[in-house]
């Protein structure tokens, strides 16, 4: 069995959180997790610093895939759609690199982690903190982000592959990868 380079991200106009797992044969290895902070400056700038940056991780790190929460609706329209073209920023950044990609929602990634999706950051945090025997609790940005790589992990192995195609709970893949993976 290859070992898959599992890419998570949070993504997010201010803070977008990555974590990179790697997962072989049913364990989980940490390989690295952090935030891009993205405080100042138009909408394109700071769309372009999620775009490069992710494109530095990717190039780093050497994923096989890439998992992203998807968008939630909130009650402001402009935060919805900030939300939305951050995400789309990270997307492309994966696509960029030739890289699969494939979405959850929060629901799922704190489901698949925690056991139940009305889960606290808290909880997810320490969560990722104990499936990843990490020394200390990751910030909630990257802890989100390692969720979703979790998550992924969980969901397409095992009986979870059974299900769905591979993306437990109905995992959403945006793109199929027609060429092979590095």
């Amino acid at each position: 069995m290859i070992a898959r380079r599992i890419l998570g991200i949070d993504p997010g106009l201010r803070v977008t959180g990555f974590g990179l797992i790697v997962a072989e044969r049913g364990r989980l290895h940490y390989v690295t997790s952090g935030c891009i902070r993205n405080t100042s400056g138009d909408l394109p700038l700071r769309l372009g610093t999620i775009l490069r940056d992710l494109g530095s991780v990717i190039v780093a790190h050497q994923p096989t895939e890439v998992v992203v929460e998807q968008v939630f609706v909130n009650a402001n329209p402009q935060s919805t759609l900030a939300l939305g073209q951050a995400r789309g920023a990270a997307i492309s950044a994966a696509v960029l690199a030739e890289l699969p990609v494939i979405e959850y929602t929060a629901l799922q990634v704190k489901q698949s982690v925690v056991g139940h999706g009305k889960a606290a950051k808290e909880q997810v945090q320490e969560m990722v903190r104990r499936l990843l025997a990490l020394p200390a609790i990751p910030s909630a940005d990257a802890a989100d982000a390692l969720a979703c790589a979790i998550c992924h992990a969980h969901g397409s192995e095992g009986v979870g592959a059974l299900v769905g195609n591979g993306r437990r709970g109905g995992g959403r893949r945006v793109r199929r990868a027609s060429y092979p993976v590095r």
